[in-house]
């Protein structure tokens, strides 16, 4: 089955089991990982490792030091911001191939500035209110999934 090619970009994550879950979901879906800023965790460590299993030789891994610097190396591709903050419902876009998706870390968030900057294209999953968010992992498979459903 051929899927349409989406990009999952990593804002500075910090539990490296999440980050292997996501390389996983990226080999199964063909979807291209960029790592942004300082992580926390090494690329080394084994809970990354054994949470994306024998997967990493299908997986494209992009390591960048800003989300600027990848924005310009893709001036005309369409960035989504997923956050909590937001009331735009990720089910209210058109998603195209190419595409990229942008999470923050799992504690805090992208930051307050960058969805300021992007309100049009920041993002959310519905959820019950009160509650903080969803598990990093989940909400790149949800999104993620919404984006392929769309282009089946």
């Amino acid at each position: 089955m051929k899927i349409t090619k989406f990009n999952i970009v990593l804002f500075e994550p910090e539990i490296p089991q999440n980050t292997g879950n996501i390389a996983r979901l990226c080999a199964c879906t063909g979807a291209d990982l960029y790592l942004i800023g300082k992580l926390g965790f090494s690329l080394t460590e084994n809970k990354l490792k054994r949470a994306g299993l024998d997967y990493w030789d299908n997986v494209n891994i992009f390591r960048l030091d800003s989300l600027d610097e990848l924005k310009n190396q893709f001036p005309s591709s369409t960035f989504y911001y997923l956050t909590t903050k937001s009331k735009n419902l990720y089910t209210n876009y058109k998603f195209n191939e190419n595409d990229f998706f942008v999470f923050g870390p799992e504690t805090r968030g992208i930051p307050e500035t960058i969805l300021n900057a992007n309100k049009n294209s920041s993002i959310t999953i519905p959820m019950i209110e009160g509650l903080r968010s969803l598990n990093l992992s989940n909400s790149v498979a949800i999104v993620l999934y919404e984006a392929i459903r769309q282009n089946v």
